[in-house]
């Protein structure tokens, strides 16, 4: 009769007893090989992309502003080296819908060596030979004394005035004051436009909001790395603080596992009510302050985050979340109490199983590094694709124009028939795009180096995953430990995943790879579609969203125990995936309790590393602590260290919990698999430690005495 938890029959047969099985199979076969030579001609195919996009590519493009002729500005080696400044003839054209559409205001720009100091019109330059000389600065080549106020301004070679301005981001834009509430340019708080007509101030607003939005986003960028230049070593020293918290706590794991687990839980339930007591002592101090009691909808989207700390609502939302966090770990605690004890067995035999197995606790670095590769290779191609478009030229023009944002050649515009029909257009770089067949398969591109990006990512966790659970596999099989052990398991286990299952490794990863991208396409959609499908279509997106969410967590828990079973017994992906799956549910009751307590426990522990590494960066960068006042960096946004070395912290807790999450697994899985090829008698003991028998009730019966 099967026993409590195990189901026999339509979930399969139960393994039957082999005295020949010593662990991990060391005579095996190559799996899963069609899968592997498609893996290599992808990954060869992903060289020749990357290859393609560094050779078309062009960086220039997202580092310095672009004139009306494509040109960069400032940029070393060129004739505009000594030039980085773009100035715009007419900002208030930028005022105009097409600059949020196509991200180019519809006026001539150039590059300048400065911005202009002075408000100054054509006309009144003109009559004195040298304000001209200066006027002459911003206008197009070509320009000569005697040509005439008219002939510049229909040529359009000059702008019509100059007006006081200041760089910023590269970029002359008007000086714009406020004297009294009245909105002034220089010191006056009217000028005279290019018809000459008085214009007030405030009419410049619209521009330059409007070419202020197009580089927003890259004044945002520009203060966040500016706050990374600033401490990115205070950054290092909160990670390395995270790597040795975690290294401490998997050796005191190793030695007191049991008190630690309590330890864990104690400190996480007293870390998280410290967050409660924090953020409701922020929130009784901001009582009576002036808008501070302003809800979170009203004040929208801030590009200083700063601002959201001085609202209430904040605070109180935060309180919350922390209470609820709170009630859910102690409520699990209270009902899961006694199967905690059966948690701790495993995670004691899995701190022994690593103390033999001590190479296992550095793997995580090896992963780490070949995520490195994988990340900046992504990362380096998708903006050598994004930048390997060309320069487009386009019609802009004042009056109404057949042509207007038609495609144009400047190298021949001005005697062409679109100028001849339309005396007032002009030519200019509009931006970066292409008619050829390599620019039509660019999205394309980018969509492959997107998918080979999951692809390799998931090959690399997945090739992580079967080399420890071979290693851990070889502790737990072994008759007499550790002789009976590889002389190098982990060695041993990663050669064997290379050498036999980078096919079965690539299999996994591509059906998960597979889920992944269609993700990110309905993310795409519905952004696409944003405003413009109705609550049929919004609801339909959302379900899909989280169906193929729930897919991915299901296909990754199986994949990692696919892969358990593949470094145990060297079969394919399908048999493995199935096999793993039949003894889960056979022992259904055991791995939705017991492994998943385990995890529970492991999870705290992830919890406290980043809770106290993540309260130590707040009061160092936020400079709250007097003693680190003088010590802590100037920042734009104190946050963004702050959330660096938190994602940071947990990333390396998660790197080293995961070897134990990863041994627990693989014991696991092994103990089942010993609990139905075993018996306890003589001729078939359980390998199981004697901690783990006393724990289940399980005995090894001795031999009878002759």
């Amino acid at each position: 009769m099967p026993e409590d938890g195990q189901y026999y029959g339509k979930h399969g047969e139960p393994r039957k007893y082999d005295p020949n099985f010593k662990g991990p199979i060391q005579n095996r076969g190559c799996t899963d090989i069609v899968c592997c030579v498609l893996f290599a001609i992808a990954i060869l195919g992903y060289i020749a992309v990357g290859i393609l996009a560094w050779s078309q590519g062009d960086p220039r493009k997202v580092i310095y502003p672009t004139d009306s002729r494509g040109q960069f500005c400032g940029q070393a080696g060129t004739p505009l080296e000594n030039k980085p400044l773009l100035f715009y003839f007419n900002i208030m054209k930028c005022a105009s819908p097409v600059v949020l559409l196509e991200f180019q205001c519809p006026t001539t720009q150039m590059c300048v060596e400065r911005c202009p100091e002075r408000f100054m019109t054509l006309l009144k330059a003109y009559a004195n030979r040298k304000d001209f000389d200066y006027y002459k600065k911003f206008c197009k080549e070509g320009v000569t004394n005697n040509m005439g106020v008219p002939k510049i301004l229909e040529l359009g070679l000059c702008p019509a005035m100059l007006i006081p301005s200041k760089p910023f981001t590269r970029r002359c834009f008007p000086a714009l004051g406020q004297s009294g509430g009245v909105i002034t340019v220089g010191n006056s708080s009217h000028f005279e436009d290019e018809t000459g007509k008085m214009r007030d101030a405030r009419d410049l607003l619209d521009g330059v909001r409007n070419a202020s939005v197009v580089i927003e986003a890259r004044q945002v960028a520009m203060k966040i790395f500016e706050d990374y230049t600033q401490s990115w070593y205070w950054i290092l020293i909160g990670l390395v603080i995270a790597t040795v918290l975690s290294l401490i706590f998997l050796v005191l794991l190793r030695f007191l596992a049991g008190i630690m687990v309590w330890v864990m839980v104690a400190l996480v339930i007293l870390v998280i009510g410290y967050g409660i007591f924090h953020c409701y002592m922020e929130y009784a101090a901001l009582k009576g302050e002036p808008g501070a009691d302003v809800t979170l909808q009203e004040l929208g989207f801030q590009t200083d985050f700063s601002v959201y700390l001085q609202i209430r609502q904040t605070w109180l939302a935060f309180m919350i979340i922390l209470a609820i966090v709170e009630v859910i770990i102690i409520l699990l605690l209270i009902f899961l109490r006694k199967r905690i004890l059966v948690a701790i067995a495993l995670i004691k035999e899995a701190s022994r199983t690593i103390g033999h197995v001590m190479c296992s606790l550095f793997y995580p670095i090896f992963t780490f590094f070949l995520l490195v590769v994988v990340i900046t290779y992504w990362a380096v191609t998708a903006v050598f694709l994004s930048t390997s478009n060309e320069p487009v030229y386009k019609v802009f023009n004042e009056s109404v124009c057949i042509y207007s944002r038609a495609t144009c050649d400047p190298a021949n515009f001005t005697t062409s028939p679109m100028k001849a029909q339309c005396r007032d257009s002009e030519c200019l770089f509009a931006f970066y795009g292409g008619e050829t067949v390599y620019h039509k398969y660019l999205i394309g591109l980018q969509f492959y180096n997107v998918f080979l990006f999951f692809w390799c990512a998931n090959f690399v966790t997945a090739l992580g995953q079967m080399t420890l659970a071979g290693a851990f596999a070889s502790y737990y099989w072994a008759a007499v430990k550790p002789d009976d052990m590889p002389t190098f398991p982990v060695f041993s286990a990663l050669g064997r995943s290379l050498r036999y299952h980078t096919g079965t490794l690539a299999f996994g990863s591509f059906i998960l790879s597979v889920i992944q991208i269609i993700r990110v396409l309905l993310e795409y959609l519905d952004h696409k579609l944003e405003g413009a499908h109705n609550k049929l279509t919004k609801f339909l997106l959302c379900c899909l969203k989280c169906c193929f969410w729930c897919l991915e967590k299901c296909i990754k828990f199986l994949n990692r125990n696919a892969y358990i079973m593949v470094a145990i017994y060297g079969k394919n992906f399908c048999t493995s995936a199935k096999n793993a799956f039949f003894l889960l549910m056979r022992n259904l009751i055991r791995v939705a309790v017991l492994d998943k307590v385990t995890d529970f426990l492991l999870f705290l522990g992830k919890l406290l590393v980043v809770g106290l590494v993540g309260v130590f960066a707040f009061f160092f960068f936020s400079g709250r602590v007097r003693a680190f006042e003088d010590t802590a960096p100037n920042l734009h946004y104190y946050w963004v260290p702050i959330l660096t070395v938190v994602i940071g912290s947990y990333l390396i807790a998660h790197g080293f919990f995961s070897v134990y999450s990863m041994c627990v697994d693989t014991l696991f899985f092994c103990f089942l698999e010993d609990m139905e090829r075993n018996d306890g008698s003589p001729e078939r003991p359980y390998l199981m430690p004697e901690s783990l028998r006393k724990v289940l009730n399980k005995k090894n019966k001795s031999q009878p005495a002759e």
